[in-house]
């Protein structure tokens, strides 16, 4: 990688020529959406987005880097949700993260910290170790010799992700305006709201302190300690995690039994914190995830760690203990507790969620379940496209969007690893912990 400014390929900064960019596309996907919505709701099959409107997207969304480039990770990581073709055009959007010269990384370390890298660390790698949507991350050694890892934020990423933001709700109000009941303006408000807040390193530290302690009653879990005197709102420092992450040990075709261990583990790291504490690892992406060379998984990137209402998280809680327990379900008393809203009779209602959990809760009625053969989210995707109109008019609480990322996010990482076994039992791990 070169070193000078002159060489980085940094989000573009002009305000008029991102929605320009934005504009347009937000004119083509409404319509797409439209076109495919009007065919779900009279019963016919159609596809979430079609191969040329995918292509369109990675050659805008490609070049903007930032929130849109997010999305793009995002969407092409469900298996089921879109085709194979569109599936691998959106995935290049996971290859084409901006990347800063050197120059530009010591000279936002030098503004946030005072110094430059040379004074601050005994070694400090000028290549990057990985690059995301909004920074890259580097690897060093501080002066005590403890090996770390430094994310630096691209400059102007904030403007920019503001600016991605506001165009892309675009979409969602060309949309909303054409159908009250595809209104998703909540919903986007949630998902805008926690991507800026992952503009500011010193709360992700915050919360991956927090998040520490959120997993403190799971020892096979890991998550890094912040070097505090080394982070600030555009740079974190972090304890490096020697291992694997979680898309480049699948990869090595490892045995059964590790692939079961690490199942384990993800579903715990994902529910545990969740239950007993009220927050989740809101990124599921398999790049955040580290199968570590002692056997712990290490967690990485705690911008997304998102916090509950209690309300919400007391009433899951109930469910989930309930449907581990082979318990009848309180589908609709716990369902409105949760926050869900009912457009339509509460049978119709109670039959469709009770629908929704009897397909993902395969796993926690199984003492022999095959994640390698997983047909979950096909049959979920099957019964809202086969009832999307009903569903039109069940509508969860804004920040469950997070909770349903994340738990998806598992489902597809579940199915990544394929693993097999008895789940049953550790569902009932999980549930052993709020005892």
């Amino acid at each position: 990688m070169a070193s000078s400014d002159s060489d980085d390929k940094l989000p573009p900064q002009g305000r008029f020529t991102r929605l320009r960019k934005l504009a347009g596309l937000s004119a083509q996907l409404g319509a797409d959406a439209l076109k495919s919505g009007a065919k779900r709701l009279a019963g016919q099959d159609s596809e979430l987005l079609t191969k040329g409107m995918a292509e369109k997207l990675v050659a805008t969304l490609g070049d903007l880097k930032g929130a849109a480039m997010k999305f793009g990770q995002a969407v092409s990581m469900d298996p089921d949700l879109l085709t194979p073709e569109v599936r691998q055009v959106l995935a290049r959007l996971q290859n084409q993260a901006p990347a800063m010269g050197y120059d530009t990384v010591a000279r936002v370390i030098r503004e946030e910290l005072g110094a430059p890298p040379e004074a601050l660390f005994r070694e400090f790698d000028k290549q990057p170790l990985a690059a995301a949507s909004l920074g890259q991350v580097h690897r060093a050694v501080l002066e005590d010799g403890r090996s770390v890892v430094v994310k630096v934020q691209y400059p102007g990423v904030g403007d920019s992700l503001q600016g991605d933001l506001d165009s892309l709700g675009m979409v969602v109000k060309t949309v909303s305006k054409a159908s009250k009941a595809m209104d998703g303006t909540a919903y986007f408000q949630e998902v805008r709201e926690e991507f800026l807040l992952e503009l500011d390193y010193q709360r992700e530290a915050q919360l991956c302190r927090g998040f520490a302690q959120s997993v403190s009653r799971l020892p096979d879990l890991k998550v890094p300690d912040v070097i505090s005197e080394r982070t600030a709102e555009r740079v974190l420092t972090l304890e490096l995690l020697e291992g694997q992450t979680l898309k480049d040990w699948v990869v090595t075709e490892p045995p059964p039994e590790e692939r079961f261990r690490v199942a384990r583990q993800l579903i715990r790291a994902i529910y545990g914190p969740f239950f007993c504490a009220g927050e989740i690892h809101a990124d599921p992406h398999p790049g955040n995830f580290m199968v570590m060379k002692d056997g712990r998984l290490g967690l990485l990137d705690f911008g997304s760690i998102k916090s509950f209402s209690e309300r919400f998280v007391d009433a899951n809680r109930r469910m989930f203990i309930q449907a581990v327990n082979l318990q009848p379900l309180d589908i609709l008393p716990l369902s409105l507790e949760v926050g869900f809203t009912l457009e339509l009779p509460e049978a119709e209602a109670e039959e469709l969620i009770h629908e929704v959990l009897r397909i993902v809760g395969r796993p926690m009625r199984s003492h022999a379940y095959d994640f390698a053969t997983c047909e979950i989210s096909r049959d979920m995707k099957r019964h809202f496209a086969k009832n999307a109109a009903r569903f039109l008019k069940i509508r969860p609480p804004a920040e469950a969007i997070m909770f349903f990322r994340s738990t998806g996010g598992l489902a597809q990482n579940l199915r990544l690893i394929a693993a097999s076994g008895d789940f049953r039992r550790v569902y009932q791990e999980v549930a052993d912990l709020l005892s």
